[in-house]
């Protein structure tokens, strides 16, 4: 999902939903603790599980224009478009959003959650790396919501009792500022040659963001492993550290601006975003997709079992996965979960659509609960002593 735009033509196909959807990475067969019944009438907002339970969109705008507020929490304005949809949301509804440490992690939603359960400034909802969803489904952190598309969404893509399901996805890629890099790579073994001494970052910690976890996944299969042994990925970053070439500098807007972080492995939506933010500002950030290590993966929404503001919460994902929300997704450079019933429908941005890069190698085998929940807790042992020294 993300190429240099000038390079696009260069790959043969394009990413769509079903191409992100073969397999089990959406867990329909996940568990969850149910939080209410639709047949049951159940009208409070705490255990609605569709808008139907509210009495239609109507009511459900209303409940949640009375509760006036919404949190989110790690929702960066630039990553997939989240600022444009944070704005459109409470220009629709006049809902204000509290959005709490944008720059933070997967782990830190969960850690929100469980710390904060039933205070009020607890996140109402989360965008959950697919590891920390199932994981979170699992532990029934999760309240049951179908949004009013949800059929749409494909089984694989969701859990079976709405706990979560994917929102968004993208490509692991290799960005590069190409005024500050001779050459820039274009494979994870281009990212071992001694011309890049300090200069390659991750986009946070693999153990708590679901950013960097990709790239040590990607990592893996580039280097002889598969979505059932993790380890040759944690080993190439050891190798990249021991070369001197990896930086421990988290990657951020901010870093690659200071360019401390010239080199940054990370979501295509994001590296190809910052091709167009850094533009005016005389950074040349070139982005590719590494044909030795394919992988790609969806992010996850979900709602706090224990929202302070349950209404709010549940119209934030009807807004998401309504034609608006996941349009302002494929505005960002990234591939909504609706992408197929829409292009079906006739409602996809076609200008959108036609900046979403081609890929050569599609990644459509993503890695099930059991592998995701093994490669996790593989990486968790491992990271810190890979790149110790």
């Amino acid at each position: 999902m993300t190429v240099h735009r000038a390079r696009a033509a260069a790959f043969a196909a394009v990413l769509t939903a079903a191409a992100l959807s073969l397999t089990a990475c959406g867990s329909a067969g996940s568990t969850s603790a149910k939080s209410g019944d639709a047949a049951s009438g159940a009208k409070d907002p705490k255990v609605a599980t569709s808008v139907a339970d509210f009495g239609g969109m109507d009511a459900l705008v209303a409940a949640a224009k009375k509760e006036g507020k919404l949190h989110t929490i790690t929702l960066p304005r630039d990553w997939a478009n989240y600022g444009k949809i944070m704005d459109g949301f409470t220009a629709k509804y006049g809902i204000q959003i509290e959005n709490e440490n944008p720059d933070g992690s997967s782990q830190d939603e969960i850690n929100a959650i469980t710390s904060r359960k039933d205070q009020d400034r607890a996140p109402d909802v989360v965008d959950l790396g697919s590891a920390f969803a199932l994981s979170s489904a699992k532990q029934g952190l999760l309240a049951n919501y179908k949004v009013a598309g949800f059929d749409k969404i494909p089984a694989t893509m969701k859990d079976a009792d709405g706990a979560r399901y994917n929102d968004y996805g993208g490509y692991m890629s290799i960005g590069c500022d190409a005024k500050k890099v001779a050459v820039c790579p274009k494979t994870f073994a281009d990212l071992l040659k001694p011309d890049y001494k300090g200069m390659v970052g991750l986009n946070g910690n693999p153990t708590k963001a679901g950013a960097a976890f990709g790239a040590v996944y990607a990592a893996s299969l580039a280097n002889g492993g598969s979505l059932d042994n993790i380890q040759p990925g944690i080993d190439f970053f050891g190798k990249l550290k021991k070369a001197g070439n990896f930086n421990p500098v988290e990657t951020t807007k901010a870093t690659i601006e200071k360019g401390e972080t010239p080199i940054s492995i990370d979501w295509s939506y994001l590296n190809a975003g910052y091709t167009d933010l850094f533009k005016p500002k005389g950074i040349d950030w070139q982005v590719a997709i590494p044909s030795d290590g394919s992988y790609a993966q969806y992010y996850n929404q979900a709602i706090n079992k224990w929202a302070p503001h349950p209404a709010a919460a549940r119209l934030w994902e009807e807004y998401l996965y309504s034609a608006e929300g996941q349009n302002l997704f494929l505005g960002g450079y990234a591939t909504p979960a609706l992408f197929d019933s829409m292009k079906a429908a006739g409602t996809l941005d076609a200008t959108s659509v036609a900046k979403l890069p081609v890929i050569d190698k599609p990644f459509t085998t993503f890695p099930t609960q059991e592998q995701t929940d093994a490669a996790k807790k593989a990486v968790t042992e491992g990271w810190a002593k890979a790149i110790a020294g």
